[in-house]
């Protein structure tokens, strides 16, 4: 009987974890340099949580992985995390002092899809900003996400904005009840972009409004400001969230940031409030966030707004072009007997070799010579030999400095896993 990998899960090669290492540590670095800190939460969380507070769609809440968490029917029900936001507010409300808090994560969420051909767990590297709203801190973000997206070099990075608030200002309008306006809403976040076009407005100054906005897709931030008048004219409930929203177009503008407006794509989350981003690779959705000023008060942690994005390490695994490092960076160092001396220098070797910064293996037996450019070969006498495949040259030496020396001379280049 073959031993089958569980539905729905997969398996990383090793040149797939390069590039899951790749995206993770530019995330990493990105984060770090802007004065962002790392933290991590458990896998096992409180269904409690999710469910509390109205936070996740009822679509979402349908495909997480609930059990008791003691025997019989006195224990806590808990879930696999299904999102990495609501534990890091817990988190927050839990143990942090600071009123600031710039955080970021990089972890597994798990997700149920029954026919299994979709990926239930997912990795996915997150930034949150609590205790900041303003539209400098949702252009921060945004900016934050794109640098590490440029260091990935992708191609036809796309930037999608809209805005929650706006979006459910508007829903009320329609006279709809909160059953209605919620269905409309959740069928939004679940990503149907035709919802809004298919409200039948009251008034002659609604159905304007909506068209206004609808059209929006793919404007400028010119039209948005345009807009921005003749929605305060007609529609003044609207005025705090399209002013929010183009104070932060306006400021992605003088940061020279490429972006697309699309009103009806807000893909996400119930707990967004404000604006919100989606980041595109070709057809590829990699990476989304956006604001969420409701979350934290309605866990109980007081007025504290928030913001924040999550990166798609599955996808981005999927898009990422760049290759991993050629063999000129690796030395395999073969020993020509078994003998202690020998294979204690053979060891010895490679260590001076890894600290001086390479890529250095002992040969085991049965590895490919081609993945090596470089071939060092320590006989009994302890004389070293070392070989370029490339350009078939040897060296001959006697102390390992000598050979560090060659290699660096010769273009063998360290290796850099940052």
């Amino acid at each position: 009987m073959k031993v089958q990998r569980c539905k729905g899960n997969r398996d990383l090669s090793p040149e797939e974890m390069w590039r899951f290492r790749l995206i993770e540590g530019a995330f990493r670095n990105c984060c770090r340099r802007w004065g962002y800190k790392e933290v991590k939460t458990p896998t096992l969380e409180y269904l409690h949580l999710f469910t509390a507070t109205g936070t996740l769609t009822s679509g979402m809440l349908s495909k997480v992985y609930s059990f008791l968490d003691w025997d019989g029917w006195s224990g806590e029900r808990v879930v696999l995390r299904p999102d990495g936001t609501i534990p890091i507010a817990r988190l927050y409300i839990d143990s942090m002092v600071e009123k600031i808090a710039k955080l970021f994560y990089v972890t597994n969420v798990f997700i149920f899809e029954a026919t299994g051909k979709k990926t239930r767990e997912r990795w996915q590297c997150g930034t949150e900003l609590i205790g900041v709203s303003s539209p400098t801190a949702d252009a921060e973000l945004i900016t934050l996400a794109g640098e590490v997206l440029g260091k990935l070099r992708l191609d036809d990075l796309e930037l999608r904005l809209s805005h929650v608030g706006l979006i459910k200002a508007l829903l009320k309008k329609f006279g709809l009840s909160d059953e209605q306006q919620a269905r409309i809403f959740t069928q939004i976040l679940d990503g149907d972009g035709e919802a809004l076009a298919k409200l039948e407005p009251v008034s002659h100054d609604l159905g304007e409004s909506l068209s206004l906005l609808l059209d929006l897709k793919g404007k400028s931030s010119g039209f948005l400001r345009n807009l921005q008048v003749l929605l305060n004219d007609n529609s003044p409930e609207l005025k705090p969230y399209i002013d929010d929203f183009v104070n932060t177009v306006e400021l992605l503008d003088a940061l020279g940031c490429d972006y697309q407006i699309d009103i009806a794509s807000a893909a996400g989350f119930e707990y967004y409030t404000g604006i919100v981003f989606q980041f595109f690779s070709g057809e590829e959705k990699i990476g989304g966030g956006g604001r969420y000023d409701a979350l934290i008060p309605l866990m109980g942690g007081g007025d504290v707004p928030a913001s924040g994005f999550a990166l798609y390490l599955d996808r981005l695994m999927n898009v990422v072009k760049i290759e991993p490092p050629a063999n000129h960076k690796k030395v395999l160092v073969r020993l020509e007997s078994s003998e202690g001396e020998v294979v204690k220098e053979g060891f010895n070797t490679a260590s001076s070799l890894r600290e001086a910064g390479y890529v250095a293996e002992v040969d085991l037996g049965g590895r490919d010579l081609a993945d090596f450019r470089w071939l060092l070969d320590i006989s009994k006498g302890l004389q070293f030999v070392l070989t370029d495949q490339d350009r078939q040259k040897r060296f001959e030496f006697r102390t390992v400095s000598e050979a560090v020396n060659i290699l660096g001379e010769k273009g063998a280049d360290k290796d850099s896993l940052t």
